[in-house]
């Protein structure tokens, strides 16, 4: 077995030059599981799916799997059931369903490797049979440079039922790294190839540094004949177990009864910020020692340098606030949407630091929202805002929205990013369970909003986001050791 850390050392010690790719298989090597058995459940829930294409459907599937007959038929039987159907409305739909669903069984570490590979300046390529709907959300959120994929016939938008080229199944598979390979430029002896299965034998075979990943039994044994690198990659953490349920259950317990210490204190001392800064502090820390979550911190002096300030963070899960509570911890309170008013990880921080909650769905009801932020500022508390406006299914950084620019240049106060790297991984965004872990967080120097101009707004934007991306690129310490 070869673990994660000695795979991304093999990627740094290879030719850096863009003739050099990656070849990423997808399902079961980036992401837990088939990607087409959501989109099968996702049609069924909505009663997309009649009883012919069920069966006919279940009877490839099986041929397939006990018989060894080739892919054709079952790839045959589902383009046939889409046929009259748009690309833009599949698109959509799988878009959604990979925001909702699918971006949370992505494995982390296999993110890793395609960043490493991008780092080294080689070419990144989804290499799959599924269809482009299910693999171009991957390509876009992982930032991969190219897509091999099965393909629909199109005609005036709307899929016609039939394949357009051939299926990207073994052989075939093979046969398109190797055409795109030489349509690129790419030397195959210098690159890398990742599969999870006997039929990504055909691809690992073409390249110099083949991979096996999480790899399947048929796999395996090739792998060892070859001597392969054999790799199994962490699983995403999103699931529910007793062990997280309980200390989910004991974290937020305890951050209900420090959330009544505080209110208490206040009241005691008649200095009801007082007893916001220990509810706050002591409460989000125990709440977090509870759930076996641990901060790796750079940059922690950020935080105290000036204030009050902007607190800018790219959020991810709902883990973020007890992360931002624990680092923040005095004379601080945020901006949300309305609807975590009634989330019970999140209300009781939020009525102890007196949220301001906003209506996302009406802009002009949002922007009024925003005004008591600028008196809290200017009276010495701090704003924490995430600009994205809601959370990342992933660590991919979303749009920045402006509130938050426009209350830091009213009240006259910096604004500083706050960077966190993998609170998604360890509380996905649907799910209601903490699991244990380290979270990385990289707190960056102040950025002075004194002299901005309204009207040069978007560049201001751009550079503070841009910002964040420099530091997800290159991390402060390199990889942390939670993550690999």
């Amino acid at each position: 077995m070869t673990n994660v850390t000695e795979l991304l050392a093999s990627i740094t010690t290879a030719p850096t030059k863009a003739s050099t790719a990656a070849f990423f298989d997808l399902d079961g090597t980036i992401v837990e599981g088939y990607t087409v058995e959501a989109f099968y459940r996702e049609r069924l829930r909505h009663g997309d799916i009649g009883p012919g294409e069920l069966s006919h459907t279940a009877l490839a599937a099986l041929d397939m799997r006990w018989r060894g007959a080739p892919v054709d038929t079952l790839v045959a039987t589902a383009f046939e059931a889409l046929a009259g159907r748009t690309e833009d409305e599949l698109g959509e739909f799988g878009e959604r369903l990979f925001r909702q669903d699918i971006a949370g069984r992505i494995y982390p570490q296999a993110r890793q490797l395609v960043d490493a590979h991008r780092r080294a300046g080689h070419r990144v390529v989804l290499a799959t049979s599924a269809t482009p709907f299910q693999a171009d959300p991957f390509a876009s959120d992982m930032c991969f440079d190219a897509v091999l994929c099965t393909r629909p016939k199109v005609r005036a938008g709307t899929l016609t039922g039939d394949v357009d080229g051939e299926i990207l199944w073994g052989p075939g598979k093979a046969r398109a790294v190797v055409a795109y390979s030489g349509r690129e430029g790419i030397r195959l002896d210098d690159s890398f190839a990742y599969g999870n299965a006997a039929e990504d034998v055909p691809m690992l075979k073409t390249v110099g540094h083949p991979r096996a990943l999480n790899p399947e039994p048929g796999l395996v044994d090739t792998a060892h004949m070859h001597g392969w690198p054999i790799t199994d990659l962490a699983p995403p953490r999103h699931g529910f177990g007793l062990v997280p349920a309980l200390r989910t259950g004991a974290a937020l317990t305890a951050l209900g009864t420090f959330t009544a210490l505080g209110i208490g204190v206040g009241l005691l001392n008649r200095n009801r910020q007082a007893g916001v800064n220990v509810g706050v502090g002591a409460g989000s820390d125990v709440a977090l020692a509870l759930a076996g979550v641990t901060l790796n911190v750079t940059g922690e002096q950020n935080a105290w340098s000036q204030r009050p300030a902007v607190f800018m963070f790219n959020h991810q899960s709902g883990l973020d606030m007890l992360v931002l509570s624990a680092l923040l911890r005095r004379d601080i309170t945020g901006v949300a949407k309305k609807e975590l008013a009634h989330d019970p990880r999140f209300a009781p921080i939020g009525q102890l630091v007196d949220i301001v909650y906003i209506d996302r769905g009406h802009h002009q009801e949002a922007i009024k929202d925003l005004k008591p932020a600028v008196g809290k500022l200017r009276h010495g508390t701090s704003i924490a805002i995430a600009p994205e406006g809601t959370r990342s299914p992933t660590r991919t950084l979303g749009p920045f929205k402006k509130g938050g620019f426009h209350i830091a240049v009213e009240a006259g106060v910096p604004i500083v990013p706050i960077v966190i790297r993998n609170t998604g991984e360890l509380m996905w965004r649907n799910s209601p369970w903490l699991h244990p872990g380290v979270v990385d967080v990289a707190i960056l120097e102040p950025v002075p909003t004194s002299g901005w101009d309204v009207d040069e707004l978007d560049d201001h934007v751009a550079y503070v986001r841009q910002r964040f991306l420099d530091t997800f690129d290159n991390w402060p310490g390199g990889i942390s050791s939670a993550s690999s």
